[in-house]
């Protein structure tokens, strides 16, 4: 059963106001053309971000004008967002059990049907930049379709039960080794490599305390560490023979100097594109002391 939350007053037409572009040009709206072949792991830099939820401080969490956004700016290489199980079985892009906290329902989300879904708004935060429709919130088919084979994507499965039809969803595309589906759970991470998907791992602060990670090694393809956990504990994960160990939720410098300097090899930033104008900042001030500096040898007796 749905309740209706009182309407404040829908979001008006998006306007969507974006970092400087760096990534693939605007405003393809149909699905995407892999080309000679879809983007995979392979492709991804050294060091990896990653927009959460599509970037949440800078874009409406889960939604697809967010991702669009988001991919389009090009800060980021990889585009996470969350999967709940409707009543039929469909697949759909939201975090939290219930509809309260992002949209202008209530309820549960496992409530609902396909049918039904189509009658859901997303209530973007007022604290958002820019101006942001109120939309639907996608179906998974609906973003693998958008953005698989173009960008790596990251999903998680918050309903393990979910996992033989998400299987089905990125296989029928080819896109086993361009998504990444992420659990905090080790059984449901080896019940993903089992599927021949590639198998992501979150884990807390307080679970990496006890945790063992070289124990998973042989079947997740990413460890997803809390930036907040200890150093030793960051430096086992590191150590563990895993071959990818991100960590979230980064929002500022410092958090993301930290768990680089720590070996971690990714970050998972709810804000993609501040941190990524702060690293240009500091790119472009690097160059300049450099400049600085040559021209001061330069006009030595």
């Amino acid at each position: 059963m749905l309740t209706r939350i009182a309407l404040t007053g829908l979001a008006s037409a998006a306007s969507l106001v974006s970092l400087t572009f760096t990534g693939p040009a605007s405003g393809a709206l149909a699905p995407l053309e892999w080309g000679s072949g879809p983007l995979t792991v392979a492709a991804l830099p050294r060091i990896t971000y990653v927009a959460h939820r599509g970037g949440a401080r800078e874009v409406p969490e889960n939604s697809m004008s967010g991702l669009m956004a988001a991919y389009e700016r090009g800060t980021a290489q990889v585009l996470d967002f969350d999967t709940r199980l409707l009543r039929d079985g469909t697949p759909v892009v939201f975090h939290d059990e219930t509809l309260n906290r992002t949209t202008y329902l209530g309820g549960e989300v496992r409530r609902l049907d396909a049918r039904e879904w189509q009658g859901v708004r997303l209530r973007p935060k007022d604290a958002l930049p820019g101006s942001w429709r109120s939309e639907r919130p996608p179906t998974v088919a609906e973003v693998l379709d958008r953005f698989g084979g173009r960008i790596v994507l990251m999903l998680e499965a918050k309903d393990p039960r979910s996992l033989p039809r998400l299987a089905g969803l990125i296989r029928a595309r080819g896109l086993t080794r361009s998504v990444f589906v992420n659990s905090n759970d080790p059984e449901v991470a080896k019940r993903v490599h089992r599927l021949g998907l590639l198998s992501q791992l979150w884990r807390s602060a307080q679970q990496l305390r006890t945790d063992r990670p070289e124990r998973w090694r042989s079947y997740v393809d990413l460890l997803d560490v809390d930036h907040r956990a200890r150093d030793a504990d960051l430096v086992r994960a590191v150590r563990s023979g895993i071959g990818r160990v991100w960590a979230h939720t980064v929002v500022t410098d410092a958090q993301r100097n930290r768990v680089l300097a720590l070996g971690c090899d990714g970050v998972i930033t709810d804000a993609p594109g501040r941190l990524a104008r702060a690293a240009q900042r500091g790119a472009q001030q690097g160059a300049q002391r450099a400049a600085q500096r040559g021209a001061q040898r330069g006009a030595r007796p």
